[in-house]
């Protein structure tokens, strides 16, 4: 018979190998799967001791004339469907795969199983069930142009999940990866050497590597899906199973594995209790920021490195890499590298050479393990390159140093424990750097198009690490928001939200801020002193905070004892925000009020007056109430139309925005009979005083 076992990218060479070990004929190889030939009992078996691939499926027949509903009816109808199951049995179909005229796989399975059915009704006036949950049989159809292939699942979904992994890390590693990434790291060719992972998670790379080292295969302990056909016999492949087992060894092993987090140490040895190797790992928690020797002889290190999916902080990678390749060239000396990540800047500050790569697919992201040898020759090489990406880059340490010490007065005179430090002061290194309480966020700018992506990558690192140094913040408490283009699973993404906040405090008021799960972190530093000048023109007069984010300029007015404060915004995020802004400075009053609307709408329709407005629009917005995307530019007489209505007689609005460049239009102004005073430079604190672009303002009254 013939069967597929279909893998993941990048291990198909090695399921072909452990296929032909097994003494299977080979047939064609693709990519994610290799074909062989076998009888029902050598595929058992294959199916008990796979550790590369993720499922097999036995094939029933193929035609390559399959171009219509006609066609795959016709194909379906006539194979000896009784060979496989019966009609008291049940059945699901899996379909993949489109051509011109089948262009809906929900359709085309329900043809299939329309054949499979008037089969069964016609050679036995009885039809099977369709279950699509639990299906004594499940059928698979893959269709590639004309061509269509049909197939009895055999082993049952999902041979690369063990059994023993009932939790795992927040980076998990599939099972059957692990294994490949075993066998590509060379350690079984010689298992007296020590195999250490310092980023162990739940354990599943160190656990399949036991398991290979001692012939202990875990789905021995599984349930298949051929054990459901006609064809099984349950004596034959129980004395196939005791054979198996019979393989197994109980070698000494030298394995052993760290992490940061006990909880998940926790996890990992459980898991290794589970798959019956507890006995030949030490696990422990440590921090792979601070390596030290493990073993007196030397070994393999083979680990799955943190990337965004983990961490969620590009600053703790980049401080993680370059501390490790320094720990790598002064304790492991004579070890062998195997490291898997996603991105290749990040395996540049190990400041190795790299021997070898792989590539391969974790679920939907890609990733490479690379493998180097840590020689005499490759430790001396490169002992001095250990140290920044560019020498430029202590011009952008002296500068952050200086623009701290020159805000000291000023930050110590207002109490103010969150501002700008730097703001691409130096062309190269085009980036903002912003100081809340112990933590920094590091803002990239988008680079120009002149610069390399790569180079652009470098003095991001460089900026990272100095940023920790200068200011002596843990990488651990910088935050950094990177402009660019997302590839796919990109590793600077955090899977999981990391819920971390803070306070900080600016004149008498307190905010909630967020510097790790949003592109801005709940406060726009910027607008410091208009909501100063807020709080202190608020005293009885009617707020209203348009476009409100968080709510900070609202908290402002309620301090300043404004009478009303009505605070609007589209989000219903931010609006929570807002009102726990307000909880945390203890202001609670009927007359403040919190709408979520589109504040475009809500101002075509607003009734009533204020005497005091907050007007800070987007530069652009999709708004509905727009004929086209709203442009500030374009649209701000608009906007001004709708305030004038409920600004009192002797209101005052603050108006501002962050297009860079923007000009007022005086004559469409003085058409409303309203008045500007361009307030910007006044707006502009110490911090900002060296990005006057950074927003514009007035105070626009009525003429």
């Amino acid at each position: 018979m013939q069967f597929i076992a279909l893998t993941s990218i990048g291990i198909e060479h090695l399921l072909a190998e452990e296929l032909q070990q097994a003494g299977l004929e080979l047939g064609k190889q693709s990519v994610g799967s290799v074909r062989f030939n076998a009888d029902n009992l050598a595929a058992q078996k294959f199916c008990l001791t796979t550790r590369f691939a993720t499922r097999v499926m036995l094939l029933i027949d193929e035609s390559e004339d399959i171009k219509d509903k006609a066609a795959l009816y016709k194909f379906a109808r006539f194979q000896a469907w009784q060979d496989w199951f019966g009609p008291t049995q049940t059945f699901a179909i899996e379909f993949n795969g489109t051509n011109n005229e089948l262009k809906n796989t929900q359709f085309s399975g329900l043809v299939i199983k329309d054949g499979i059915v008037d089969y069964f009704n016609d050679l036995y006036e009885q039809r099977p069930n369709v279950d699509k949950t639990e299906p004594n049989i499940r059928v698979i159809a893959k269709l590639n142009k004309h061509s269509c292939s049909l197939y009895i699942d055999y082993s049952g979904p999902r041979l690369s999940d063990r059994g023993y992994r009932t939790r795992q890390g927040k980076a998990p590693i599939r099972e059957h990866l692990a294994a490949a990434l075993v066998k590509r790291s060379g350690w079984l060719e010689d298992t007296s050497r020590p195999l250490f992972d310092p980023c162990c998670g739940s354990g599943t790379l160190l656990i399949e590597a036991a398991c290979m080292a001692n012939n202990i295969y875990p789905n021995t302990n599984r349930e298949f899906a051929f054990k459901r056909l006609p064809s099984f016999r349950k004596a034959k492949f129980d004395e196939i199973k005791a054979q198996v087992k019979a393989t197994e060894v109980d070698n000494t092993l030298w394995i052993i594995g760290s992490d940061l987090e006990d909880k998940v140490i926790d996890i990992a040895q459980q898991n290794a209790q589970r798959a019956g190797v507890a006995d030949h790992i030490k696990f422990s928690a440590k921090d792979a920021n601070a390596l030290n020797k493990v073993a007196k002889r030397p070994g393999v290190v083979l680990s799955n490195l943190p990337y965004g999916e983990r961490l969620g902080s590009m600053a703790e990678l980049v401080n993680l890499y370059r501390n490790m390749g320094i720990a790598f060239k002064k304790h492991f000396q004579d070890w062998r590298l195997a490291l898997l990540g996603t991105d290749d800047s990040l395996f540049k500050l190990l400041k190795l050479s790299r021997e070898k790569r792989y590539k391969f697919k974790n679920g939907p992201i890609d990733v490479e393990l690379n493998l180097y040898q840590l020689n005499e020759r490759q430790v001396s090489q490169n002992e001095q390159k250990t140290g920044l990406n560019f020498e430029g880059s202590q011009a952008f340490a002296n500068r952050l140093k200086k623009n701290k010490q020159a805000l000291k007065s000023w930050l110590k005179k207002e109490q103010i424990n969150a501002y700008r430090v730097y703001d691409a002061d130096i062309p190269e290194y085009n980036v903002a750097v912003d100081i809340y309480n112990n933590s920094a966020v590091i803002f990239e700018y988008a680079a120009p198009k002149e610069i390399d992506d790569l180079v652009a990558q470098k003095r991001l690192q460089d900026v990272i690490t100095l940023t920790a140094e200068q200011l002596n913040i843990a990488p651990e408490d910088i935050a950094v928001k990177v402009r660019k283009k997302q590839k796919g699973e990109s590793q600077y993404t955090a899977m999981d939200k990391q819920h971390r906040y803070d306070t900080v405090e600016e004149f008498g008021a307190k905010f909630k801020i967020n510097l790790f799960d949003y592109l801005d972190t709940g406060l726009f530093l910027d607008h410091r002193l208009a909501r100063r000048y807020i709080q202190e023109h608020a005293k009885d007069k009617r707020f209203l905070n348009l476009f409100s984010y968080t709510g900070s300029a609202s908290v402002h007015a309620a301090l300043g004892g404004a009478k009303s404060v009505t605070t609007v915004d589209m989000s219903k995020t931010y609006l929570k925000w807002a009102e726990e802004n307000f909880a945390l400075n203890n202001l609670k009053n009927p007359r403040y009020r919190f709408e979520q609307a589109d504040c475009l709408k809500w101002l075509e329709h607003a009734q009533g007056q204020y005497d005091l407005i907050f007007l800070d629009p987007p530069t652009f917005s999709n708004s509905k109430r727009m004929k086209e995307v709203f442009d500030v530019q374009r649209d701000h007489i608009q906007l001004l139309t709708w305030i004038k209505k409920i600004l009192s007689p002797k209101g005052t609005l603050i108006f501002s925005n962050n297009k860079r460049g923007f000009k007022m239009d005086e004559v469409g102004l003085m058409g409303l009979g309203l008045k500007a005073e361009n307030i910007s430079e006044q707006t502009l604190s110490p911090d900002f005083k060296r990005n006057k672009q950074i927003h514009n303002s007035w105070l626009i009254t009525h003429g």
